[in-house]
């Protein structure tokens, strides 16, 4: 069961990493809350019939959680999916998803304030080479940036993005309870979905609707079924199944998947941009499996001394 959903977490990155070159795509022809709007409208749709068709609607878990299901879907759907592409306006792809990068650890210390999780010391150096190479995406590597902070736009919003996707985890993991994992995608999206049909109702559209290519209206389909339906479904089972951090590790292989697309469309890669993914990398390394050896080995050797 546990290798399925390692397998499923691992699609999970790479619709994803993918979604970060469609959406730089997608928003020349959408506006940033007209895109999100269509993804999760349709994406809403779907899991809503799924809910009534294997669950009737679950209407306890909907009493049971209706003000947590309201936040969650404010956060981690409305507040995730405008900062994203509000954001991919004017950070390129692999920034983007390098900022994303850093919400395993961004997780780690929310589910230590929230959840009251120990953090090791080697967790914390993950962490904080993590954050170093989130710092060096933010910067392009320039000290002139870092001393005056002059951050770009686009960086700063998916970085507020990053905030509220590790929020929607730790919140889903510590408060939900009586929810199967269908349900509360299916209603927090559901809340998202209208707060983005309500906000973009409001926006003009770079072009009309019956303008916009079908290449553009198939990035949105895509993103809809596999970004939003089949990841937050697959998401929030890992998060029921093997916990926030284990399941929130995968999203570092997204800077991978979205640099392997850029480079498929000719998008050069920088020094800066290769330097944070292997630190982004390093730091999980270090945060989780170094830090889960670690703790093991003692346990392990207090076992044996036991048996003899």
């Amino acid at each position: 069961m546990r290798l399925k959903m390692y397998a499923m977490l691992l699609l999970v990155s790479i619709f994803i990493g993918a979604s970060f070159n469609l959406a730089a795509y997608a928003v020349n022809y959408f506006s940033a809350p007209a895109a999100a709007a269509w993804r999760f409208g349709l994406a809403a749709c779907i899991v809503l019939l799924l809910l009534l068709l294997r669950e009737r609607m679950n209407l306890s878990a909907l009493r049971s959680n209706w003000i947590l299901f309201v936040l969650l879907g404010i956060l981690g759907v409305f507040g995730f999916n405008m900062l994203f592409f509000e954001g991919m306006k004017s950070a390129s792809p692999l920034n983007g998803s390098l900022i994303m990068a850093a919400n395993p650890m961004l997780s780690a210390l929310l589910a230590r304030w929230i959840l009251k999780e120990s953090l090791t010391v080697l967790q914390g150096t993950g962490i904080f080479c993590s954050l170093l190479g989130v710092l060096l995406v933010i910067t392009h590597g320039s000290w002139q940036v870092i001393s005056t902070l002059s951050f770009t736009t686009g960086d700063l919003l998916i970085a507020g993005g990053n905030l509220c996707w590790a929020l929607y985890g730790v919140l889903n993991r510590r408060f939900v309870r009586g929810s199967s994992s269908l349900a509360t995608t299916s209603y927090t999206m559901a809340i998202g979905a209208a707060c983005m049909i309500v906000f973009a109702s409001g926006t003009p559209n770079p072009l009309p609707v019956t303008a916009i290519p079908a290449a553009a209206w198939g990035a949105i389909v895509f993103m809809a079924l596999f970004t939003s339906v089949l990841g937050y479904l697959w998401w929030n089972d890992g998060i029921h199944l093997l916990g926030i951090s284990r399941t929130s590790i995968f999203f570092n292989l997204v800077p991978l998947v979205t640099m392997l697309i850029s480079l498929a469309s000719g998008t050069p890669i920088t020094g800066i941009q290769l330097l944070v993914t292997v630190l982004v990398i390093l730091g999980v390394i270090i945060a989780t499996v170094l830090a889960r050896n670690a703790v093991r080995a003692p346990a392990s050797s207090l076992s044996g001394r036991t048996a003899k």
